[in-house]
């Protein structure tokens, strides 16, 4: 999910049916037609592709939000959707509405709308429903152990008008999409929008949902997040058009799978891999200055200028990114990806926008993150909260996200308090 309180992950068999016969307690029946949804709907309408996504971030938030043990609400989640997926939606179809341009109506092609109101109801019920078949068994996949995950995430609006970032930790990526092989895989990343946060948000949702049933995940998960961005491009473009919508997004993500780590990004949102205390660069960000990008905008018969930065066509200072619908193909939605086999040496990745990498150099990050860990308050949970201070002291305005994921206990005595 995109927001929540940063913790490690994991649950114990306590807190499982605990969980389970509070929510049954306050929702004690299904929803009725007339009852108020306890989540806000993501629009009038869902497009048969998105439903997943959407519907997955829905019933995960609502339960993060009630402090559902990490497992288990990717498990109810998971469960909640296939279950809904898999019946008849014929009920929840909607025509998709005409444009007029004068006297002409536009033709367009074809498109399955739902009513998102309707599915998000239907939802809550099948996640009722799993609730209380669970509070008498609960599966064993919902019980099993998994990886204790130490993520430290923190993210502020700064000086901006808006807050437009937005990140997404799924320690528990395989059980919210009922992935059965023996890889574990957990995700990470973070989302800078611009023109508002229509895009950012349509991306912290997607990028994963789609990334989760691509072919490529088995096989080459780089692919498999390099593919997930540009069919999450496609389809805010196609959003961008019904709804009229004209922001963008850069991102960066993280899958690690197994003792694989694989990075996707677009734009100039980061991802740092600090090892045995050194920073090790994984990615070159794409900005309009850099030659092959000015190169590939030229061909296309766009310009790079300068005012006050570099600037795609005097407007956008990014060159490639998540919609921006007015300047494609001159900002690019292909994203670069790549991967590196883990050691056991390194000591955390961290992910952040360029609200802190404009004014953080890599070099400097673990110092900041060592210092922070020594002191008498350091803590694993807080050191994202830190290193955003830092940005900000240093003089950054823009909203500023930093996610940092530990790959093992962090150093030095303090490190490890919560």
């Amino acid at each position: 999910m995109a927001e929540g309180a940063p913790q490690p992950s994991g649950q114990t068999a306590e807190e499982t049916p605990g969980f389970l016969h509070a929510l049954l307690r306050d929702f004690p029946a299904p929803l009725s037609p007339e009852s108020p949804l306890p989540w806000k709907v993501p629009g009038p309408v869902l497009t048969l592709e998105e439903a997943e996504g959407e519907l997955a971030e829905l019933a995960l938030g609502f339960l993060s939000s009630r402090s559902a043990p990490p497992s288990l609400a990717a498990c109810l989640a998971h469960e909640a959707v296939s279950q809904l997926l898999r019946s008849d939606l014929s009920e929840f179809r909607k025509l998709p509405e005409q444009e007029e341009d004068g006297d002409r109506v536009e033709e367009k092609a074809p498109v399955t709308l739902l009513d998102a109101a309707g599915l998000a109801r239907n939802l809550f019920n099948h996640l009722w429903q799993a609730c209380g078949q669970w509070q008498q068994q609960v599966p064993p996949v919902a019980r099993a152990p998994q990886r204790q995950w130490l993520v430290s995430a923190h993210a502020i609006r700064n000086a901006r008008r808006r807050m437009e970032d937005r990140h997404v930790c799924l320690p528990a990526f395989n059980l919210l999409f009922g992935l059965e092989d023996s890889v574990e895989r957990a995700y990470f990343a973070v989302f800078d929008g611009h023109g508002g946060a229509d895009a950012a948000r349509y991306a912290s949702v997607h990028v994963h949902a789609v990334a989760a049933r691509r072919p490529e995940l088995d096989t080459d998960p780089a692919e498999a997040l390099r593919a997930a961005f540009r069919c999450t491009d496609e389809m805010f473009l196609r959003k961008a058009r019904r709804e009229r919508l004209q922001s963008g997004s850069t991102g960066v993500c993280a899958l690690i799978a197994g003792n694989t780590l694989h990075v996707a990004w677009l734009g100039d949102s980061q991802v740092l891999l600090v090892q045995q205390g050194q920073a090790v660069k994984l990615m070159e960000p794409h900005r309009p200055e850099r030659q092959d990008e000015k190169g590939r905008i030229e061909a296309l018969g766009g310009f790079v200028s300068h005012m006050d930065c570099w600037r795609v066509n005097g407007t956008l200072a990014v060159s490639r990114a998540i919609g921006d619908v007015f300047q494609k193909p001159y900002v690019s939605g292909e994203a670069d990806a790549a991967s590196w086999e883990l050691t056991g040496s390194e000591d955390y990745l961290l992910l952040a926008c360029d609200g802190f990498f404009d004014v953080v150099p890599h070099q400097e990050v673990a110092g900041l993150v060592r210092s922070h860990l020594a002191g008498p308050r350091g803590s694993g949970l807080r050191v994202a909260e830190e290193l955003v201070a830092a940005a900000r002291e240093r003089g950054s305005h823009d909203n500023i996200t930093v996610v940092v994921v530990f790959l093992r206990d962090p150093q030095g005595p303090a490190g490890t308090r919560a």
